[in-house]
């Protein structure tokens, strides 16, 4: 990775920033993406210590004149990108709307991804490597994208439902860059005992899955308390030279090619969530 710039989003914690970590480590220069700018500093700070070189931008990725900024900054400090880990990700307890009256989960997890990927694709030179999570691969209801009438029930999250939307767009966004030299593909890094999923609370979990939720507390430190784990997907998507010209594949925790949910492969799918995406990216930029 010498030679090589990577921009991580939600990269001042948890899995991003371990990803983050273990790029540096690998001679990348790397520039991490927060909300908070003193995390953002810290956090840079912290993993350049060794003589790596990390940078940091504060911005947030649910709101879109952020993104527009961020993309606008990186284009003043490098004149390639290299790659980009869409990382960023949000669990709130109950729907919620940003500031562009878009659905939190939503915003975080399929919008800002395709509006970044979008706005920095004149740098990209290489990969675009989005990262999934929590229990992907369900139904994707094409009535209720923004949760308008589901938000949380006994299995459903819209935090699971988002991630899969976000699996369906980078298929269709793997397509649509397909021989233009950058590639697309998607990341499950599995559970880990992260920032966001200790702040997460009862609210957050499907109705069947709360009565274990006070177990799950006390074991997840133990059992996910290692975030190099499920960074290492994420990393192998970012840099194994076997993956030159890869796009369009899912790749799992053991970072190793896997099956697409046939709800991600769906086409009827794939062009509701890319045309809600373009909508909505569209009315935001009016």
């Amino acid at each position: 990775m010498r030679g090589k710039t990577v921009l991580v989003t939600g990269s001042t914690g948890g899995i991003g920033k371990e990803t983050a970590r273990g790029l540096a480590a690998l001679g990348a220069r790397v520039i991490l993406v927060g909300r908070d700018p003193v995390r953002a500093r810290q956090a840079a700070e912290e993993l350049g210590a060794g003589g790596a070189r990390v940078e940091a931008v504060a911005a947030d990725l649910t709101r879109q004149r952020e993104v527009a900024r961020l993309a606008a900054e990186v284009a003043g400090r490098c004149d390639r990108l290299d790659v980009l880990v869409n990382n960023v990700g949000v669990n709130p307890p109950r729907r919620t709307l940003t500031e562009d009256g878009v659905e939190l989960n939503f915003a975080a997890h399929v919008l800002t991804p395709y509006t970044l990927t979008r706005l920095l694709l004149p740098l990209l030179g290489g990969r675009v490597v989005n990262i999934t999570g929590g229990i992907p691969g369900g139904p994707i209801d094409l009535g209720n994208l923004q949760a308008e009438r589901r938000f949380m029930g006994w299995t459903f999250s819209q935090y699971n439902h988002t991630k899969t939307m976000l699996m369906a767009m980078s298929l269709r966004f793997a397509e649509e860059v397909a021989g233009t030299g950058v590639t697309v593909n998607v990341a499950y890094p599995g559970h880990g005992h992260t920032p966001m999923n200790r702040s997460m609370t009862m609210g957050s979990f499907p109705y069947a899955y709360r009565p274990v939720v006070p177990l799950l507390r006390l074991a997840t430190p133990y059992v996910f308390g290692d975030l190099t784990k499920p960074a290492r997907s994420s990393i192998h998507l970012a840099s194994s030279p076997e993956l030159e010209g890869v796009g369009g594949a899912c790749f799992s925790m053991r970072s190793r090619r896997v099956d697409w949910p046939a709800s991600a492969l769906d086409r009827r799918n794939q062009d509701a969530v890319w045309a809600l995406c373009e909508s909505l990216a569209r009315e935001v930029a009016a």
